[in-house]
């Protein structure tokens, strides 16, 4: 489910749509299940609607979830929004692994690491 931090400095839409983002990436939300209307989620949240069309209205551009007229929001289908999150995390990663060859990390220490994470 999704849960709101009100000490995080982040706006509380992007911990709405992380929050759907993380339900939908690991199979919680099924492809094309139907989301909870703005009003139910926002009710459940006890927060304003408009935080929550917000939110839903970037997962939309991002391609998480997709709108029916007159039916709601609806997750993708998951080979697309698992696409979209690998890449998101690559480019994530490639900003992280350029900062650590400037730091002086060898490729022999990557691949180390590498096989410690993967266990």
């Amino acid at each position: 489910m999704i849960s709101i931090n009100y000490r995080d400095g982040r706006p509380i839409y992007e911990q709405v749509k992380e929050g759907i983002c993380r339900l939908i990436t690991s199979g919680a939300i099924k492809e094309n299940e139907k989301l909870p209307s703005v009003r139910e989620l926002a009710s459940s949240l006890a927060i304003n609607p408009n935080t929550i069309q917000r939110a839903y209205k970037e997962l939309e551009a991002e391609g998480y979830i997709y709108s029916a007229a007159g039916k709601g929001s609806f997750a993708a289908p998951a080979s697309e929004t698992t696409n979209m999150k690998k890449n998101e995390l690559l480019s994530a990663l490639d900003k992280t692994l350029a900062e650590l060859f400037e730091l002086g990390i060898t490729e022999a220490e990557l691949i180390d690491h590498i096989k410690e994470v993967k266990k």
